[in-house]
C-alpha cells in the first residue's frame, strides 16, 4: 500500500507544482501584456533583469564562500582529536544532516542575500548610470554626485562583504568546533593550525573591511544629521572624520597583524591589537568628539560653527531650489482707503470665491444625473483661455460610481456595460449665480459649454472600475452605457475605439486574465471576443507610478481639456537624502495640510527635490506620456540613462498643454517647509533663531486642529510682477514659542505658475518664487487673528445665526491672502448648506478684512465697497450678482462700471470708518498729539452726523423707485 501511494504524492506534488508555476506565469505574462501595450515593456524588462543579476550575485557571493569555509573546515578538521561527551552526542545527531547542512545552509542564506540585494536594483542601475552635478562639496571637494550614487553603493558593498565574512567566521568556528580542532580545556584553549590560519585569515579580511567602512565613513558625516545642522560641523571636521582616518589605519593595522599570525601562530599581538582597535575607538570616536564639542564648541558655538551654518544654509537653499528667491520688503497698509485697489483691478476680478474643498456636493446634486456616477470629494483648480481672458476654474471629472448601481451590481453591468466616465466639469471660479450656485463653464450631459470641444468619454480615472472590458468588431451591438438620455429618450451607447488595453484575442490570453482577476467570466462570456481589450491599473497616478518606478509624484494630479482630449496631468518628482550638507525634510510631514494628509513613505526624509518630470495620461486611452521638465536634473539624466528613449523632450509639448501645467503644490510644500528657517541667509541669526516662522494652521478646521493651512491657487500679481500671473501662495507667521506666538503675517510666498502656451517653450517668469518680507515690528494680522476676528465680531455673528435658521449649516470657505492696495486682503467666502441628506453648500456671504477692517456682505465687490470706504476703485468678478437682500441702489466710481450699493453698505462703511476715528483719537491721546486728537475728533463728528441723517432717511422711507409687490 505505502508503494501505491508514493505514486499519487509524487503525481499530486507536480500537478500543484505545475499550477502554481502556472499562476505565477499568468502574472508575469500579464505584466508583460500591459507594459508592452503601453510601449514601456524595457522598463519592465531592464528592472527584471537587474533583480535576477542581482539576486544571482548576491546568492553567490554570500553561498559561495559560506560553503568554501564550512568545506574547508570540515576537510582539515583533526582526524584522531580527543572530544569529550557532549561533542560526541553533537556529532551523532549531526552527522546523519551533515551533506544536507553543509550545502542547506549556504543555499539559505544565499537566498536571503539575493532578496536582499535584489532589491537595491534601482542603487546599483543608479550607480552604473550616474551622471555628475558639476558642484562640489565644501568639505572634501568631491562632486555632489559621488554622495548621491557612488558612496551609498560602496558603503553598501561593502556591508555585504562584511555580512558574507562575518557569516564565514562564526560558521568556521562552529565547524572546528564540533570536529576538535578548537578545544577549550578549563582557563585553556587549543586550536590546530588549520583551524588558526583560516580563523586568523577571516579574521584579517573582515578587520580590512571594517577599516574601509571607517575611511567611508568619513565621507557620509557631510549628509548625516546632527544636533545643530545636517553636515559636518566644527566637531566633525576637527575631531570626528580626522578619528576616522586614524581608527581606519589602526583598524588595517590590526588586519595586518591577524594574517601574520595565520603565518607565525601568535595569537598576542592581534589580540593587543585588537584590544587597542577597542580602546581607540572609545577615545578617538567617542571620547575626544566629546571633549571638543563640550570644552571647545559649546562656550564659542555661534562663531565656531558659523562657516558650517553657512555651508548648510547655501546647499539647503540650492538643493530645494530656492536659492534664487527674489525677496521683496513690504510695507504692508493697514488702513482701507477709499480706490485703493484700483491698481490692483485685474487681481481684484479674478478672486476666487468658488472653494474646491467644499462645494463638491453642488457638483454631485447638479451635474452627477445618475446615482452611478461620482465626484471627488476635493475637486481641482485650473484655468482657460476664454474670449481672450484666463478664467480660473473648478474642474472636476464626471466618473463611474459602482456601488451606485445597487443589486445591479452583476458581472455583466460591472465590466461589460459600465465601462466609462462621462465628461469635464468646468465653474468658474471667481462666480456665482445669484442663489449661491456655482457657475457651470462646461457641464451637462452631452458635455455643452464654453471650452474647446473634446472628447468627454474617460475610461481612465482616480475612481474607474478595477477592470473593463472593451471593444468589439465592427457592426456588433454596442452595450457599453455612453451617457443616459434625458426625459423619456433611451441611453446611448457606445463601443470603445482606442488602444488602451492588452487584447483578449486567444483562449490564452483569456485564461490568463480569468486566473489574474479570479473570474470565469472573462473565459467563458461570448461578450469577450478577438477585439475585446481589457482595462485595469487605471489610476493616472499608478499608471505613471508603473512606468516611471524612479519618481516620486504629487499627491494631486488634475484633469484639463488638451488638444481636443482629457488629459490627466501627473507632477514627477527626483528626490535623494545624499545632498551634502542639505537640512532634511519629512517628505510626508512637509506635504500635509488641511487637504493633504499624506502617509508616511519609505523614502521619507530627502534633502533635495526636482520637479524634473510633468507627465500625462490620456483619460480616453490610457496613453503616458513623460516629459522632461528639468532636462538639467543630474538625478534625471541618469534615469534617462537607464531607460532610454522613455521620456520626451520639453520641446515637444504643445502651446496647450503648457498653458495648463502649473507649479506642483506638493514641490511648494517642501519648498516652503525649508523656507520657513532657511529665508535667513546669515549663519548668526540663523544660529539664534531670531527670526524663524512657521506656516498657520488652517483657521477654518476649527480649535485643536494641527492641520497647516494649505496654499492656494490663485490669478494675481505680486510686487515685482509687471501683470497678473497664474500663482500658488502660502504665508508664515513666527515660529511658535509656547503661549508667547503670534499670529502675525512674517511672510508672504508666491510662486509664479504660469508655464506659457507656446509650443515647447516655457515662460520666463514660470518657476520664480517671490517672498515678501512684512516688517518685525509691523502687526499685520495672520489668518488665525482674521479668523478669529470674523467668528467673534457680534454684528457678524448675528447675520450667522439669521443664516443658520431652519437647521442650516454655516460653512467657512477657505481663507484666502491676497497682496492688493499696498497691503494684505483676507477673502472668505461664507456657504449656507441645510441638513438634508440632498442639500449641498451655496455661497451667501463674502467675508473681507483689511488691517483691522473688516466688511460683510452679499457679494465680494459689495464688501470691497463697504470695506474701502464705499469704493473700492475695483470690480470684483461678482459684482454682477443681485445681492439676497437688495436695498437702495446708486453708483459706484471705482474703474468706471456701476456697481451696487445698499443702504447696509453705506452704514458698514461708516461704522467702519467711525471705530477708525476711535482708534485714532485714543492713539493720538496717548501720544500727546492734540492736533491729531482734534482732526480725529472733528472725523467722528462728522461721520456720526452722517450716521443721523442716513438713520433719518430710513424712517421717513422714502418712496421706492418701483410699487412694492402684493407680498410685501
Amino acid at each position: 500500500m505505502p508503494r501505491r501511494r508514493a505514486p499519487i504524492a509524487i503525481t499530486l506534488g507536480i500537478v500543484g507544482a505545475l499550477v502554481v508555476a502556472f499562476f505565477v506565469f499568468a502574472g508575469i505574462y500579464a505584466d508583460v501584456m500591459w507594459y508592452d501595450q503601453l510601449g514601456f515593456v524595457e522598463v519592465l524588462y531592464t528592472e527584471w533583469i537587474a533583480r535576477i543579476v542581482l539576486f544571482l550575485i548576491g546568492f553567490v557571493a554570500m553561498a559561495v564562500p559560506v560553503w568554501i569555509s564550512i568545506q574547508i573546515a570540515y576537510r582539515t578538521r583533526p582526524v584522531y582529536a580527543k572530544l569529550n561527551s557532549q561533542l560526541d552526542r553533537y556529532q551523532e545527531v549531526f552527522e546523519p544532516l551533515r551533506r544536507l547542512a553543509m550545502f542547506g545552509v549556504p543555499i539559505v542564506l544565499g537566498i536571503f542575500a539575493g532578496v536582499s540585494t535584489a532589491s537595491r536594483w534601482d542603487s546599483v542601475l543608479a550607480w552604473l548610470n550616474r551622471t555628475p552635478f558639476g558642484t562640489a562639496d565644501p568639505q572634501f571637494g568631491l562632486d555632489i554626485g559621488f554622495y548621491v550614487f557612488e558612496l551609498p553603493f560602496y558603503r553598501s558593498i561593502v556591508g555585504f562583504a562584511s555580512a558574507v565574512v562575518l557569516l564565514s567566521g562564526l560558521l568556521v568556528i562552529a565547524t572546528n568546533y564540533l570536529y576538535g580542532a578548537i578545544r577549550v580545556s578549563g582557563r585553556e584553549v587549543v586550536i590546530s593550525k588549520a583551524a588558526r590560519i583560516q580563523i586568523a585569515i577571516t579574521a584579517g579580511v573582515y578587520l580590512l573591511l571594517q577599516a574601509v567602512s571607517i575611511w567611508l565613513d568619513q565621507y557620509a558625516t557631510v549628509t548625516e544629521v546632527g544636533s545643530l545642522i545636517t553636515g559636518a560641523s566644527y566637531t566633525d571636521v576637527n575631531a570626528t572624520i580626522p578619528g576616522r582616518q586614524i581608527l581606519a589605519v589602526i583598524a588595517a593595522a590590526v588586519a595586518i597583524l591577524f594574517l601574520i599570525t595565520a603565518i607565525l601562530g601568535r595569537w598576542r599581538l592581534p589580540l593587543v591589537g585588537a584590544v587597542l582597535l577597542v580602546v581607540s575607538s572609545l577615545l578617538i570616536g567617542s571620547l575626544y568628539p566629546w571633549v571638543v564639542q563640550r570644552f571647545q564648541v559649546d562656550p564659542s558655538a555661534r562663531s565656531l560653527e558659523a562657516p558650517y551654518i553657512q555651508r548648510n544654509i547655501d546647499l539647503t537653499r540650492d538643493a530645494f531650489g530656492v536659492s534664487e528667491i527674489e525677496e521683496i520688503p513690504y510695507e504692508a497698509k493697514t488702513d482701507a482707503e477709499p480706490g485703493a485697489l484700483r491698481a490692483d483691478a485685474e487681481t481684484t476680478a479674478s478672486i476666487r470665491l468658488m472653494d474646491p474643498a467644499i462645494i463638491s456636493p453642488a457638483f454631485r446634486q447638479l451635474e452627477q444625473f445618475r446615482q452611478y456616477y461620482q465626484f471627488p470629494e476635493q475637486l481641482d483648480v485650473d484655468r482657460y483661455e476664454l474670449d481672450g481672458e484666463s478664467q480660473d476654474t473648478i474642474v472636476a471629472i464626471r466618473d463611474l460610481n459602482l456601488e451606485g448601481l445597487g443589486d445591479a451590481q452583476t458581472w455583466f453591468n460591472t465590466h461589460l456595460v459600465y465601462t466609462h466616465g462621462y465628461g469635464l466639469v468646468a465653474a468658474a471660479g471667481n462666480q456665482r449665480s445669484s442663489d449661491g450656485q456655482p457657475v457651470f463653464l462646461q457641464s451637462g450631459i452631452p458635455s455643452t459649454g464654453t471650452l474647446p470641444e473634446f472628447e468627454p468619454r474617460v475610461y481612465f480615472g482616480e475612481n474607474s472600475p478595477e477592470y473593463s472590458i472593451v471593444g468589439a468588431p465592427e457592426g456588433a451591438r454596442e452595450i457599453e452605457l455612453d451617457f443616459p438620455a434625458g426625459g423619456d429618450g433611451e441611453p446611448q451607447q457606445t463601443t470603445f475605439e482606442g488602444d488602451g488595453g492588452p487584447q483578449l484575442d486567444n483562449v490564452f490570453t483569456k485564461l490568463v486574465y480569468a486566473l489574474k482577476f479570479q473570474s470565469e467570466q472573462i473565459f467563458l462570456s461570448d461578450q469577450v471576443n478577438n477585439e475585446s481589450q481589457i482595462l485595469y491599473d487605471r489610476s493616472p497616478i499608478e499608471r505613471v507610478q508603473k512606468v516611471a518606478p524612479y519618481l516620486t509624484l504629487d499627491t494631486d494630479t488634475y484633469p484639463t481639456v488638451v488638444d481636443g482630449r482629457i488629459v490627466w496631468i501627473v507632477d514627477g518628482y527626483t528626490l535623494t537624502d545624499q545632498y551634502p550638507y542639505s537640512n532634511k525634510v519629512s517628505y510626508s510631514e512637509a506635504i500635509s495640510d488641511s487637504d493633504t494628509v499624506a502617509s508616511p513613505l519609505a523614502f521619507d526624509e530627502v534633502n533635495y527635490v526636482r520637479n524634473s518630470v510633468k507627465a500625462t495620461v490620456d483619460a480616453y486611452d490610457g496613453s503616458v506620456t513623460l516629459y522632461a521638465w528639468d532636462e538639467d536634473d543630474p538625478i534625471l539624466e541618469t534615469w534617462n540613462k537607464v531607460f532610454p528613449n522613455k521620456l520626451r523632450s520639453m520641446s515637444e509639448m504643445s502651446g496647450e498643454l503648457m498653458s495648463h501645467v502649473r507649479y506642483p503644490a506638493d514641490l511648494f510644500k517642501m519648498q516652503r517647509a525649508v523656507l520657513g528657517r532657511y529665508h535667513v541667509t546669515e549663519a548668526d541669526a540663523f544660529y539664534s533663531r531670531e527670526d524663524a516662522w512657521t506656516t498657520p494652521l488652517d483657521p477654518t478646521q476649527g480649535q485643536g486642529s494641527t492641520l497647516l493651512q494649505p496654499p492656494y491657487y490663485l490669478t494675481m500679481q505680486m510686487p515685482g510682477q509687471d501683470e497678473p500671473s497664474y500663482s500658488i501662495y502660502s504665508t508664515f507667521i513666527p515660529e511658535a514659542r509656547g503661549q508667547a506666538s503670534r499670529n502675525v503675517l512674517r511672510g508672504y510666498l508666491a510662486v509664479d505658475s504660469d508655464a506659457g502656451s507656446e509650443d515647447g517653450t516655457r515662460a520666463e517668469g514660470y518657476g520664480t518664487l517671490r517672498l515678501l518680507n512684512l516688517p518685525e515690528d509691523d502687526n499685520v494680522p495672520g489668518p488665525g487673528q482674521v479668523q478669529n476676528t470674523f467668528n467673534s465680531d457680534t454684528s457678524i455673528s448675528a447675520q450667522l445665526n439669521i443664516l443658520r435658521q431652519g437647521s442650516s449649516d454655516v460653512i467657512n470657505g477657505n481663507l484666502l491672502t491676497i497682496p492688493v492696495g499696498g497691503g494684505l486682503l483676507y477673502v472668505q467666502p461664507v456657504y449656507v448648506r441645510s441638513t438634508g441628506e440632498t442639500s449641498y453648500p451655496v455661497l451667501q456671504k463674502v467675508l473681507v478684512a483689511f488691517g483691522d477692517e473688516i466688511a460683510f456682505q452679499d457679494t465680494l465687490d459689495e464688501a470691497l465697497n463697504v470695506l474701502f470706504g464705499g469704493d473700492s476703485g475695483a470690480a470684483a468678478g461678482d459684482e454682477e450678482v443681485e445681492p439676497t437682500e437688495p436695498g437702495t441702489e446708486g453708483e459706484g466710481e471705482g474703474d468706471g462700471t456701476e456697481t451696487p450699493v445698499t443702504a447696509d453698505t453705506e452704514l458698514q462703511s461708516l461704522l467702519n470708518r467711525a471705530r477708525q476715528a476711535i482708534e485714532d483719537k485714543q492713539a493720538a491721546l496717548q501720544a500727546g498729539d492734540w492736533v491729531e486728537y482734534g482732526r480725529a475728533d472733528a472725523e467722528l463728528a462728522e461721520i456720526v452726523s452722517e450716521l443721523i441723517v442716513l438713520a433719518g432717511d430710513d424712517t421717513a422711507q422714502a418712496p421706492a423707485e418701483e410699487p412694492p409687490s402684493d407680498d410685501e
